[in-house]
């Protein structure tokens, strides 16, 4: 039996079918852990979902593929202003979930991490849905300390989701 091949790298405007099919799955397979709707994600452009995984000076979207199938993601998105250019945002994490429990999301944030650093990011923030106990382990696991909790940060029909605020110093 032949070993799956791995490869973790940035997408690029050649991904952006992938892309859209895998943020449908994501928001299918947890509408209350991911922004937009499945309705709003459906209908985006495909120049608009090219323009969200394009590599720039302040945002670049890792993907995660088994013999060049995407089967996660995450994003990494910073302002370019001065005062705030230290820290970034981690969104969009997600892997397929025939795949999870292998150890594919550390080696995507370790991907992910790495290009931080190398880009002089000093502090990484992420929001996870409060209820999304699986994330929130991952997350702290990972060196993540909680530092907020925005109530009903999120609704979904009549109910309200809280997201807790976490960050990852990687300098002091």
């Amino acid at each position: 039996m032949e070993k799956a091949v791995l490869e973790i790298r940035p997408l690029t405007a050649h991904d952006a079918a992938a892309f859209r099919q895998i943020r449908l799955q994501a928001i299918s397979d947890s509408p209350s852990a991911v922004w937009p709707t499945y309705e709003e994600e459906a209908k985006r452009t495909v120049e608009e979902t090219e323009a969200r995984i394009r590599k720039t000076d302040t945002q670049v979207v890792f993907g995660a593929f088994i013999d060049a199938e995407l089967v996660g993601v995450a994003g990494l998105r910073r302002e370019p202003l001065e005062q705030v250019k230290h820290k970034a945002v981690l969104w969009g994490v997600f892997i397929s979930p025939d795949r999870r429990r292998e150890g594919l999301a550390r080696k995507l944030f370790s991907s992910v991490l790495s290009f931080a650093r190398d880009e002089g990011v000093l502090q990484i923030q992420l929001c996870v849905n409060a209820e999304n106990d699986r994330a929130r382990r991952l997350y702290r696991s990972l060196g993540f300390k909680p530092f907020g909790l925005e109530p009903r940060a999120m609704r979904i029909g009549a109910r309200y989701f809280d997201e807790e605020h976490m960050v990852l110093w990687l300098a002091d």
